[in-house]
């Protein structure tokens, strides 16, 4: 795959797809996204929030979240940042730590791409899994949701600055 490519092959059975076009430009998602006190304020769906974020912004470099619920249980999530193309992609996966360090049980890789569209931007969300259990397990938990939710958040937030 070109690294500068939007095009990743997928399949349906392992991966999880959010598409959409957004009123905010490919600079501004990029800047929410890769900044932890933005990325803070829409991240999560609410009620849930996002109470801690660290971002190292390079191959190699950690992503970390404590997501906390109403009730207040906290969930961490780690991950590990693979490829960055500021304003146009960014991948990371649980499968790593920080410094590619192995991280336990892995879930999925993401992959965000972002094009110009007009003033906005074409958004898409990629989530590949290893396993079509994976898949169908990260499906059910609410994936298209939960991410749908975020992306509209994400817009809402982006649009307040």
């Amino acid at each position: 795959m070109n690294p500068k490519s939007n095009k990743l092959k997928t399949d349906p059975s392992l991966d999880l797809i959010l598409e959409r076009t957004i009123d905010v430009p490919p600079e501004l998602v990029w800047k929410v996204w890769t900044e932890p006190e933005h990325l803070k304020k829409w991240f999560t769906p609410r009620p849930w929030q996002t109470v801690e974020c660290e971002i190292d912004l390079r191959p190699g470099g950690s992503f970390k979240t404590v997501m906390r619920s109403p009730e207040g249980q906290e969930i961490p999530g780690h991950g590990c940042f693979l490829e960055i193309v500021p304003n146009q992609k960014l991948v990371w996966t649980d499968a790593l730590a920080g410094g590619y360090r192995p991280n336990g049980s892995p879930f999925m890789t993401a992959f965000l791409f972002l094009e110009p569209s007009g003033t906005g931007t074409k958004y898409t969300a990629i989530a590949i899994h290893s396993d079509a259990e994976t898949c169908k397990k990260h499906e059910e938990m609410g994936f298209h949701n939960g991410w749908g939710t975020a992306l509209d958040q994400l817009v809402e937030y982006a649009k307040s600055l």
